[in-house]
């Protein structure tokens, strides 16, 4: 482990911020996340911006490496680490409306979707961002932000107006359209590269009730179900969101399809309408989606079940072909990976693809594969399931850094398009020119 350089520098991060040591009650639950364990020598949890610059002060004059946490459902085990300062901004979470009119919020970075959702809820707000109630708004919101009113309202970086970040060098900027805006682009999608972000204001959408849930079939032709599914969402009302999920069977639980629908829109009739035709699609074995407050659709996110570990990948089909089809086929039918089809289009495809760092801007849809890997696995297997990914990402293009589960090098530079990479690697130049926040889906400096 890194030697702490001096116990004034350490004394006085105690003053701005929780710190915790090895041996300390909570460090335990401090250090593991849920796709990673960790033994860093500090996780320090700071109370506002200047306590951030703190840490990075005292990580700087240690020799420590710094790891950013929000959330920290990093599936590339990126919010933790072996050694070094680990910055968790869970107790920058305050939820404030700044204006009820145009519905501007300011969201500190470790405030979780859930807590977001509920304290918008009185106000008949909400923000489309994610899938489960625990993820860090910070995390989630730098990659992009792929939530269950994206075709309605776009990515959660589409409802973003600023944000406040603490640079390497410990200084606290407002980055938007027109303040420090190169940074601003970067951040839209760039990842935690450029800074620790403290503060986010985004314009929240006027959202009360909507209709969610999911509908499970009995499938015997999975390849006629996804292009029929593909040929719905073509010509379906962009206030529905889908996602069509293949599960593997496993002990207790056998194999299933289910299509997870999020209609925004309280109007029955018009969300019946929406609906009907998927409801046609194949035998119907389960039907719950009913009308419920848009706070209610996240869901908690469970631990994965002792003995195993995840590996997720992505890429996005910029249009889903019957060729793309068949290769998803093959590889669910081999068996081991969980996978989802996340439609896309609507308001996500109306925005340029150069206007932020997010670029995928005219994909239809995002395949994601989930690949349980028990611990105890023969060497080689996750070679050989990647390999077989490899069949399904050789026909897309990119991939989604929140779902990305590797930090390869490659990996990173081929989630980008060439020009995005090349323009993201500039700004952090310019921001971050020593790469102090390497731990991450790392941009080198140009």
């Amino acid at each position: 482990m890194t030697q702490i350089s001096s116990k004034r520098s350490s004394t006085a991060l105690d003053t701005v911020a929780e710190v915790l040591r090895p041996g300390d009650e909570d460090y335990p639950e401090s250090a593991a996340v849920l796709f990673a364990d960790g033994t860093p020598d500090l996780v320090v949890r700071p109370r506002d911006a200047d306590g951030v610059a703190a840490a990075l002060r005292h990580a700087a004059d240690a020799g420590m490496a710094v790891t950013v946490r929000s959330g920290g459902h990093s599936m590339a085990g990126l919010s933790t680490n072996t050694n070094g300062m680990i910055i968790d901004t869970r107790r920058i979470n305050g939820v404030r409306l700044l204006d009820p009119v145009s519905g501007r919020v300011r969201v500190g970075a470790g405030a979780t979707w859930g807590a977001v959702a509920a304290a918008l809820r009185p106000h008949g707000l909400g923000l489309t961002a994610g899938d489960t109630k625990q993820v860090g708004v910070g995390g989630l919101t730098l990659g992009g932000g792929i939530g269950w009113m994206v075709r309605r309202h776009g990515l959660a970086i589409d409802s973003l107006a600023a944000v406040q970040l603490v640079t390497a060098d410990g200084r606290l900027i407002g980055a938007d359209a027109v303040e420090h805006a190169d940074l601003f682009w970067a951040l839209r999608g760039g990842g935690g590269n450029f800074g620790v972000a403290v503060g986010f204001d985004f314009i929240a959408q006027p959202i009360r009730s909507v209709h969610f849930g999911t509908i499970s079939y009995h499938a015997d032709d999975l390849p006629e179900l996804i292009a029929g599914w593909r040929d719905l969402m073509r010509a379906a009302d962009e206030r529905l969101t889908t996602t069509l999920s293949f599960m593997p069977a496993m002990p207790g639980h056998p194999a299933g399809v289910t299509l997870t629908c999020c209609y925004a829109g309280s109007n029955h009739d018009e969300a019946e309408q929406a609906l009907r035709p998927f409801r046609a699609l194949a035998t119907v074995t389960s039907d719950d989606i009913r009308t419920m407050p848009y706070a209610e659709v996240l869901e908690d996110a469970g631990p994965l079940p002792p003995g195993l570990r995840m590996e997720v990948r992505n890429t996005f089909f910029d249009t889903l072909t019957d060729a793309n089809i068949t290769a998803i086929h093959e590889l669910f039918t081999a068996g081991g990976a969980a996978l989802s089809l996340r439609s896309l289009g609507g308001a996500v495809s109306r925005i340029s693809g150069n206007a932020t760092a997010f670029a995928h801007r005219d994909a239809e849809a995002m395949v994601a594969a989930a690949f349980l890997i028990p611990d105890a696995a023969p060497p080689g297997l996750l070679d050989q399931a990647l390999h077989r990914w490899s069949q399904v990402s050789a026909l897309g293009s990119g991939a989604y850094v929140g779902f990305l589960g590797s930090a390869d090098p490659a990996a990173v530079a081929a989630a980008y398009p060439p020009d995005t990479h090349r323009r993201l690697a500039e700004v952090k130049r310019r921001y971050d020119p020593t790469n102090v926040f390497h731990r991450t889906h790392n941009i080198l400096p140009a």
